[in-house]
């Protein structure tokens, strides 16, 4: 008799962990070393240099119908989701763009009720709203800035980010092609869709001072190969909708950065809506989580 599928291990939980924790940097290195007001060049730099990186390392390209699925996957999980961060990053205080994209599990429960067909069950509303009350509880300082620019961004980032998941879950990886080249072309092929564009709306800067690389190398080597190599690691082993809540660890390591290194406030406040999403995060990976967001096509 079944018992359901297996829990997802520990390993695989905290490797993929990682992801959302560094992706969590991009606030604070956004803000602290890239140039101003560049949201297409800092996105085409995250990206473009890694993926291209990757695919020669892996001497393979996409084949079949995998090439629009990539198109689609690269737009979806880089190209439109880097430049809506990066948008969201300049125009809001880190917490603030934190607890809009916060709202991806929500986004990824629905899309995955109608694209996987996957029913959802009232542990996982209870995280939803759990994860959406911690992150508020940890973003939200007194006098925290609103910009409907910044606003839209992040909400189109979420549901951008959340749609990429889902489809990676329901197209999986192509049979014969590593973690690393498949992260790369979607790292390549969302650089290069942003390329063009960056080019026609910012043009190149004049010059770049040693900050300003020195965080373009972070954010690509760390925050996109790394991290983004361990979070499609993350999708071949974990239900989606307990992914999304892994997503919910980058505010906390926005906030703790900010406290950290920009004497932002971490008091009372902050530290129940920290162990809120923690609650979230480990209601998410319960059994019955589990069960309702796995096969046969979580």
């Amino acid at each position: 008799m079944s018992r359901g599928p297996p829990r997802v291990s520990w390993v695989d939980l905290l490797l993929t962990a990682i992801a959302p924790i560094v992706w969590g940097s991009t606030y604070l290195v956004t803000t602290e070393l890239l140039p101003a007001d560049r949201p297409l060049l800092a996105a085409v730099m995250r990206a473009l240099p890694a993926g291209l990186l990757l695919v020669a390392l892996g001497g393979r390209l996409p084949r079949g119908a995998w090439w629009w699925r990539m198109a689609v996957l690269g737009v979806l999980n880089i190209g439109a989701f880097f430049y809506l961060l990066f948008v969201a990053a300049y125009h809001l205080p880190g917490g603030v763009a934190a607890l809009i994209l916060s709202s991806q599990p929500v986004i990824v429960l629905i899309l995955g009720t109608l694209l996987l067909g996957r029913a959802f069950v009232p542990v996982q509303l209870l995280a939803c709203v759990l994860a959406v009350a911690g992150v508020g509880l940890v973003a939200l300082q007194p006098g925290a800035r609103f910009d409907g620019v910044g606003i839209a961004a992040g909400g189109a980032g979420a549901l951008s980010m959340a749609l990429g998941l889902v489809l990676s879950k329901r197209w999986g990886r192509p049979s014969g092609v590593g973690v690393m080249t498949y992260t790369g072309w979607q790292l390549g092929i969302g650089g290069a869709v942003l390329l063009p564009v960056m080019l026609l709306g910012e043009g190149l800067p004049a010059g770049l001072s040693a900050a300003n690389w020195m965080g373009f190398g972070y954010l690509s080597v760390i925050g996109a190969l790394l991290a983004y190599a361990l979070w499609f690691r993350g999708i071949e082993r974990m239900p989606a909708l307990s992914l999304s809540f892994l997503s919910l660890l980058s505010p906390l390591s926005a906030a703790l950065l900010g406290f950290v290194y920009l004497g932002q406030g971490l008091g009372p406040t902050q530290l129940l809506g920290a162990a809120c999403v923690v609650g979230a995060v480990v209601l998410a990976q319960t059994r019955d989580a589990a069960i309702a967001a796995s096969d046969p096509s979580s």
